[in-house]
Parts: structure tokens; C-alpha cells; sequence
């Protein structure tokens, strides 16, 4: 363990963190058309932003902001009904912390420029160390090794990187390093990416999480905004201008002293966002809800048990690799590789397959959904068929790439 200047060992209670949760999620949408991004259901049982919590609450973090903006009202009654969970008379808190319009008064205009207008926060707060989370990722990690790397290398900021094939890097965003880990430079999105150390076919791709000393996150900040060319944001602006001049580093991600598998997802499509829940249904799954030494928390421990049972008309209800959140009730319907959250009720003869069913919806008799993600409370009428034609679908529906409907809650059906 490294040894601050004072002689004691780095402490979590030391380093504040600050989740960037204003997000719009404009590809996400109609999804985010009334919430903001990390507040949308996932898995089941949780909303996005419930695993970056989890993962800081983990770890041993107990001073957190939520920086909201976009839509923040569903984010902000998940917040207090699900993570009051901390102590204040012992310093501890997770707060929620709108855009106050201070001057310039003015939205925050990137993922910089919300942590600059919330400089006093840090102010305050006086910590050694900030952490800058993305509230919008699906991922588990231990931020405690991130921090003991920092301070072995003498680090002013450290950037988060997760290893990706070589033929896929052309999509991220890249940090070139040397074999130390020191960042030598940034290049968003690069026709020709170059291999990280030590590999010929894997690079390095930017996670969007920071590790900053308070004094150098406060004067990078700063800086920023008195630039009218950026467009104040942390890798495209913000970093690449820190290289060379401060110590940068890249933390990698795909590190043995991370709890369980390497798994990092951006759920920002519906294709991406569909897909993450898929991945939850292999019978090992690289992301494990059910590991008990690093439990991802949410909020609706009061619900009763999910049940399986037979219809008024004498059909039995079957479920094939699934999961049933707490409420939902499968009377005589077929659910086949989905997710199916809360209180959602399926009834006879429907079959429900590839879908995403999130809290409170209503299948009627007769139903067949394929490849679905439905929003929140949604009717679905008895004798309805989405999934199978496509054309017919599209007149209705919004359609990923990957031919992934999304059904809003209020729909039109008939």
C-alpha cells in the first residue's frame, strides 16, 4: 500500500466522487424521452446508474455527487428511495445536485464544463482526490486498485482504459501509452489504431473514468473554459491538453484485481442497451448479479416473489432461460430468453422471446413479442404481434439496426 507524504495510508474516505448523470441519451430514445439515460431500467430489477453506485459503494467510497441535469425527476425519486442508505453523522452521503445556473448561466455544455460549474463543490468538500464517474455504464470494478496505481506512479490524472480487438479500436476513443502506462497521447476514434504494449492485436479504449488530484482537475477545468474552442469535454479537450505537461496515465481495466470478469458495456443504442440485457441470460454470464462479494444494489426489496402459475383457462405458464424480477406473474404464457421486470403480468397463450420487459407492463391474451424492448407501464392488448413483420412494424415502432422494437408506453396499438 503506498504511504502518503504524512506518513498514513491513502484512505477512500479521501476522495470524492462525482457521477455525471445529466445525460440525454438522444440515441437511446423513446426510452429517454422521460428520463434521463441512467435512470433507465435495466436487468430487471435495476436502473444503469445503480451499477456505478454499487461499484463506489463497494469499493468503499461514502462521499458521492450526482450531478443531474436532463429529465432528472425519476432519477432523483430512485436516488432518495433506494440509496438513502448512507450516514451523514459520519460524513457520508450520496447527494443529488442540479445545474443551480450559476454564471455563465448557461446548461452544462460537456462532461468538463458540469464538473466546472460545480467547482465549489469541491471547494467544500476539500478532498485529496476526485473521482470522475459516468453514470450511463453497465460494468463492475473496484475503484481501490485504480486509486493504489495513481499514487504509485506519481499520477496527476488517471484515465480508466478497457482492452479491445485491434479491428474493433477504430470505434473508441484511444490512449497510446508507453510500457509504464504513461499516456503519450489521444486519438478519438483513429482510421489506423496502433496496438497497446505488449500486444499486437489489442488497444486500449478510453472508459470515460477519471482519477484527478483536486488541484489538478480545478486548474484543468479551468483552463477549459476560458478556451471558446472546446467543446469541454474530458477526452476530446481536456486530457489530450494534459499530455506532456502533467504525469497522465492509463489504469487498465482488464487487471486480475478486479472483481469478476473484464466486462464494460456503454449501453448508448438499443442495440447496445438490448444486447447487455441478453448477455445477463447466459447461464454464466460475464457480468454476475448473483456474486455475493460484490452485490449490485436497487430498490424494490419489497416486492413479492415473481410467480409461475396456471391461467383461468387451464394453461400452464413456462419460462425458459429468464429473469423474473420480484411481482412479475406468468399466468399461462410462454417466456422465452427475456428479461421481465417488476410487476409485469403475462397471460394465456402469449408468447414473449428475446424481449425487455420493464416494470408494470401489461401483456393480454394472445400476444406474440419478438425481439421488444417495452417501456414502463405499457398495455399490450390481447391478440397483438410485433416482431415478425418488418415493414409493418416500422410504421408504428422505432427500429434498431439489429431489427430491435421499441415499444413505448403509450404505444400505438389498437
Amino acid at each position: 500500500m503506498p504511504v502518503l507524504a504524512d506518513g498514513s495510508a491513502p484512505g477512500m474516505s479521501q476522495v470524492l466522487t462525482l457521477v455525471l448523470a445529466g445525460g440525454q441519451g438522444e440515441r437511446l430514445r423513446p426510452l429517454t424521452e422521460r428520463r434521463a439515460k441512467p435512470g433507465v431500467p435495466f436487468g430487471g430489477c435495476y436502473r444503469i446508474i445503480d451499477f456505478t453506485l454499487s461499484n463506489a459503494v463497494n469499493s468503499g467510497l461514502r462521499r458521492i455527487c450526482v450531478l443531474t441535469q436532463y429529465e432528472s425527476l425519476t432519477l432523483h425519486r430512485h436516488l432518495r428511495s433506494a440509496w438513502n442508505i448512507l450516514n451523514p453523522e459520519l460524513d457520508e452521503f450520496i447527494f443529488m445536485v442540479p445545474p443551480e445556473l450559476r454564471p455563465p448561466q448557461r446548461w452544462y455544455a460537456g462532461t468538463a464544463d458540469a464538473v466546472y460549474q460545480n467547482l465549489m463543490v469541491l471547494q467544500q468538500e476539500q478532498p485529496r482526490w476526485v473521482l470522475v464517474l459516468g453514470g450511463d455504464h453497465i460494468y463492475k470494478m473496484n475503484y481501490l486498485p485504480l486509486l493504489r496505481y495513481h499514487l504509485d506512479r506519481g499520477a496527476a490524472a488517471t484515465v480508466v482504459c478497457t482492452e479491445v480487438p485491434l479491428e474493433e479500436a477504430s470505434r473508441f476513443g484511444l490512449a497510446i501509452t508507453d510500457a509504464d502506462g504513461r499516456v503519450l497521447d489521444f486519438r478519438e476514434k483513429p482510421e489506423h489504431p496502433e496496438p497497446m504494449p505488449g500486444s499486437q492485436d489489442r488497444a486500449l479504449a478510453s472508459m470515460a473514468l477519471y482519477l484527478f488530484d483536486t488541484e489538478a482537475l480545478v486548474r484543468a477545468t479551468v483552463d477549459d473554459a476560458k478556451d471558446p474552442s472546446s467543446s469541454h469535454d474530458f477526452g476530446k479537450d481536456v486530457l489530450p491538453r494534459l499530455v506532456g505537461r502533467l504525469p497522465l496515465y492509463a489504469y487498465n481495466f482488464n487487471s486480475p484485481e478486479q472483481p469478476g470478469e473484464p466486462y464494460w458495456r456503454d449501453v448508448g443504442t438499443i442495440d447496445s442497451y438490448w444486447q447487455a440485457n441478453m448477455d445477463l441470460l447466459a447461464r454464466r454470464p460475464e457480468l454476475d448479479l448473483y456474486d455475493t462479494n460484490w452485490p449490485i444494489r436497487s430498490g424494490i426489496s419489497h416486492r413479492p416473489p415473481a410467480k409461475v402459475c396456471v391461467s383461468t383457462e387451464g394453461t400452464m405458464g413456462v419460462v425458459d432461460q429468464s429473469i423474473l424480477a420480484p411481482g412479475a406473474v406468468i399466468s399461462g404464457g410462454h417466456v422465452r430468453r427475456s428479461i421481465i421486470g417488476p410487476r409485469v403480468e403475462i397471460h394465456n397463450g402469449s408468447v414473449v422471446e428475446e424481449c425487455v420487459l420493464m416494470g408494470g407492463v401489461n401483456v393480454g391474451k394472445g400476444v406474440d413479442l419478438k425481439r421488444c424492448v417495452v417501456e414502463e407501464s405499457a398495455q399490450i392488448p390481447d391478440g397483438t404481434v410485433i416482431g415478425h413483420d418488418l415493414e409493418r412494424d416500422r410504421l408504428k415502432f422505432k427500429i434498431s439496426e439489429q431489427g430491435v422494437r421499441v415499444i413505448p408506453r403509450r404505444a400505438p396499438l389498437p
